[in-house]
């Protein structure tokens, strides 16, 4: 990386009048890339700062919540990088099974094949195929937003050295007894025919029915209900609770299934809730979780009733129907057969769907793979209880710890072909084999592998440290990990966060993958509802980008950004961040044509003006705030604080300020060329890595140097003047009062007012040339009449409006203003002076209150000065 002190002419273009991002941001961040700015360097002596990408699936493409995250992930990275630490952002994609295997699958069913018409070499190679034709879209777009990640380590769950990282993993847990196969319940989706984890189902509700059916003949005889008649095929028992009185002489005994000919027995469970219902359940061993668990106490049989497409299989009149054929016909037949005692319909109830293709999910038994996750998941919760990991906003914990601490082991193995293949062996004479990545399989007549590929999550639980080379132990791995900060949705905390943690302590020797968990909220539209499609509120962040440029999305995204709450987002704020751009684009443009420049130290203190001393002072008090912001990932009070201090303290006043200065030329002139020049340095410095493109522009042809990107992050000199903030405090409040006053004549902003001023006694006698060029005020002449007279902050502003204005209908207005602020001081002293509410009332609304107080009492002396101003008669 080239030293930032090379004075280069393709930096320092001139200025065009208007800021055109698109013809700036994308030779920009090409040029940024190419000369290495984002390439981290494992054997440098820097300190190391590491962020790892949340990796998009291969499927994607940019949506708004990529860019809101991505843009503070490259804040940050963009500020370390400043401060003197080796910063590495290292970017990739996931290879998601399920997503991408459906994509492949429609492309093959548009020729009128499926992949078992392929087979699983052929189609898993036309998924690579299609993975480096399509597959990574995102990728470009994140160079249109200008993340800043090192391209050079670029990696994918599947490639070689990550596949490795899997395989070791895996037969570590395995020889740990960590990982084992089991027959469980699980969700299964008839359409993906796929194992689904517990946190990739997404529950909504769906109009089902809630049927009552008699079990049993004669005297022996009791009702159950259910919302899935068709499992009754497969059911083993019946159960009740222990207690429950009304079923005690049945209990043991054995009774009719309906529309069989079998028998099944009574049975006694806490589980069974006898409030709810009738008090007695059906048990389906095979198609309940918590069936399966009643069967495993009381050795019950399970019956598997449907394939792995929800078709009946078992022998009957309903052989061969879909799962909800069947539950109508069973309906129907135990109507029939008079076993139907109550019918709600529609009944609403919660139901569990495929979070991939939305179809209705099916418990199944199925032979799997499983983590048992309890010494895993105890770790993880320590190493944040301990102090090893901090989550932020810290009240999103509870929500960490309550998945984590009550983690059910986890099914790790998936029925498809697209993925990480389950290293395991089968031999035949029944041996099983896990094999390590430097390991042969076993080989020879009768042994086969699993034919089942991992959970995507496994391999991306592993991201933080096989991204650095984990299993070796590489020069990327000493470096940069443990990683710094995890910046993600808490939508993910259990499909992501929790894995990686549990991965990281276990593979890394209890160094936890990351020291801060970082945890956002997601984009909503601008009254905070979900973004949809459907609804037409979905957003395309490109369509942005091209209309208002990448500076003015990311600006709006981080102004949103508040710590683990949802960002509403609307396009007229996007524009209103695409006018910031331009206005600092406009105020360096004027910098520039009046010389502001970093030649030269800056002068001592005592040979500064006050509004240099003020400007200063703000300046090293905005760096403090500013990274005090950073440190605590405020990024909403970061950029509101910056935005407020560029747009109004630099350009509108300090700016404005300095013109009076600059047009009187010499030595004060120099002067405030270097202080606009400092502080026009640090200002694109402070907002560089939220808007990187406009301030690399300005701040190269500013400075005359290589890149922002590689400057020094501006520091805190401690600098601070109290006098002269309260001095240009006060010169401020003149400017403000007497602008509204002209406003509230009717003035026009350029008309001209004879004028005197009396400044005496007061800070402000060195400002009397700016006041009277930014108030457009001339000297008072023979003839001044002094027709309103407005005493502000302790100076006497005195106004001619002789023939300008009509003294009694201003009369007639101000006189209505005071009753009105009058009224309002009145109703805010009663409402302070009443117990009983202030008892009652929140300190905020007391303090509201207050402040109106405040605002009433500043307003009568301001309006009665007025009226006292105005001429008699």
């Amino acid at each position: 990386m080239t030293e930032n002190t090379q004075q280069t002419p393709d930096s320092a273009p001139e200025l065009p009048t208007q800021y055109a991002p698109a013809a700036v941001e994308g030779p920009l961040y090409e040029r940024w890339v190419e000369r290495g700015y984002f390439t981290a360097d494992a054997k440098s002596e820097k300190p190391p700062y590491t962020i790892v990408i949340p990796p998009p699936n291969v499927t994607g493409s940019l949506h708004l919540g990529h860019a809101f995250q991505h843009t503070l992930m490259d804040a940050l990275t963009r500020r370390k990088r400043m401060q003197g630490f080796e910063a590495l952002w290292l970017p990739g994609m996931d290879h998601a099974g399920i997503a991408t295997q459906n994509v492949v699958e429609r492309e093959l069913g548009k020729e009128g094949v499926s992949r078992h018409d392929l087979g699983r070499e052929a189609f898993t190679e036309r998924v690579w195929q299609w993975k480096e034709e399509y597959g990574g879209k995102i990728l470009g777009q994140m160079r249109r937003l200008g993340d800043g990640v090192d391209w050079s380590r670029e990696r994918f769950t599947m490639d070689e050295g990550l596949s490795k990282a899997v395989q070791t993993i895996f037969k570590k847990l395995y020889d740990d007894e960590l990982i084992y196969r089991a027959e469980r319940i699980i969700n299964w989706c008839p359409r993906c025919l796929t194992a689904i984890s517990d946190i990739e189902v997404e529950y909504q509700d769906d109009d089902g029915e809630l049927v009552s059916i008699t079990y049993g003949e004669g005297d022996e005889t009791l009702v159950v209900a259910t919302t899935r008649a068709e499992t009754m095929l497969g059911d083993t028992a019946v159960a009740v609770h222990p207690e429950d009185e009304r079923y005690a002489h049945l209990v043991g005994k054995r009774i009719k299934l309906p529309l069989t000919d079998r028998t099944i027995p009574v049975v006694a469970d806490t589980h069974v809730d006898p409030e709810f219902g009738t008090g007695a359940v059906k048990v389906t061993p095979a198609h309940d979780p918590n069936d399966f668990a009643i069967g495993q106490r009381h050795g019950l049989e399970s019956m598997t009733v449907m394939d792995e497409r929800g078709i009946i299989t078992v022998h009957g009149p309903f052989l061969g129907l879909d799962r909800f054929e069947a539950r109508s016909a069973i309906v129907g037949a135990l109507r029939a057969e008079g076993r139907i005692v109550a019918e709600k319909r529609p009944y609403v109830h919660s139901v569990g769907h495929c979070s991939r293709c939305k179809t209705t999910l099916e418990p199944r038994l199925s032979m799997q793979w499983w983590v048992k996750v309890e010494p895993l998941a105890q770790a993880a919760g320590d190493a944040v209880r301990d102090g090893k990991v901090a989550i932020h906003p810290a009240d999103m914990s509870k929500r960490y710890f309550d998945w984590v601490d009550n983690m059910h082991d986890w099914c790790i193995s998936r029925q498809l072909w697209w993925g990480h293949r389950i290293p395991v062996w089968y031999g035949p004479d029944g041996e099983t084999v896990c094999v390590g990545p430097d390991e042969q399989p076993p080989s020879g007549e009768g042994w086969t592998q699993d034919p089942d590929v991992l959970d995507t999550w496994f391999s991306s639980g592993l991201w933080p440290f096989s991204t650095l080379g984990w299993p070796a132990k590489t020069p990327d791995l000493e470096k940069f990990y443990a990683t710094d900060v995890l910046v993600t949705g808490h939508d993910i905390i259990f499909f992501w966060v929790a894995r990686m943690m549990m991965f990281g302590l276990y593979a890394m020797d209890s160094e936890p993958p990351f020291h801060t968990i970082a945890l956002t909220g997601l984009v909503r539209d601008q009254f905070g509802k979900k973004m949809s499609k459907s609804s037409g509120t979905a957003v395309d962040p490109l369509d942005w980008m091209d209309q208002y440029g990448s500076d003015a999305v990311r600006f709006t995204l981080a102004k949103g950004a508040n710590p683990g709450t949802d960002v509403p987002i609307g396009e007229d704020w996007v524009q209103a961040s695409r006018n910031f751009a331009n206005k600092i684009w406009n105020a360096t443009r004027f910098a520039l044509m009046n010389g502001a420049t970093l030649e030269g130290e800056l002068p001592p203190a005592e040979e500064l003006s006050a509004t240099d001393r003020w400007i200063l002072s703000r300046l090293n008090a905005t760096i403090a705030e500013a990274d005090a912001y950073y440190d605590d990932y405020q990024f909403s009070k970061l950029t509101d604080a910056l935005y407020h201090f560029a747009w109004d303290e630099v350009f509108d006043w300090y700016v404005e300020l300095s013109k009076t200065t600059f047009m009187g030329g010499g030595e004060p002139a120099k002067v405030s060329a270097r202080v606009l020049g400092e502080v026009l340095d640090v200002t694109l410095k402070l907002l560089h890595p939220v808007m990187p493109f406009v301030t690399e522009t300005l701040w190269t042809t500013l400075t005359g140097k290589e890149s922002v990107v590689i400057a020094d992050w501006p520091k805190d000199s401690g600098f601070r003047d109290a006098a002269a903030e309260a001095e240009i405090e006060n010169l401020q409040q003149v400017i403000t009062e007497v602008r509204r006053f002209r406003a509230d004549q009717g003035l026009q902003p350029g008309q001209r007012v004879p004028a005197t001023l009396d400044l005496s006694g007061t800070s402000l006698a060195a400002h009397e040339g700016a006041i009277r060029q930014l108030l457009r005020l001339q000297p008072a002449e023979d003839g001044f009449q002094a027709t309103a007279t407005l005493p502000i902050a302790g100076a006497t502003v005195a106004l001619d409006l002789s023939g300008t204005i009509d003294v009694e209908a201003e009369r007639k207005r101000l006189a209505k203003a005071l009753a009105a602020a009058e009224k309002d001081k009145a109703q805010s002293t009663a409402k302070l002076g009443n117990e009983a509410f202030l008892a009652k009332a929140a300190e905020a609304a007391v303090e509201k209150i207050r402040k109106r107080l405040e605002t009433a009492e500043a307003d009568i002396e301001r309006i009665t000065a007025q009226l006292e101003g105005l001429p008699k008669g």
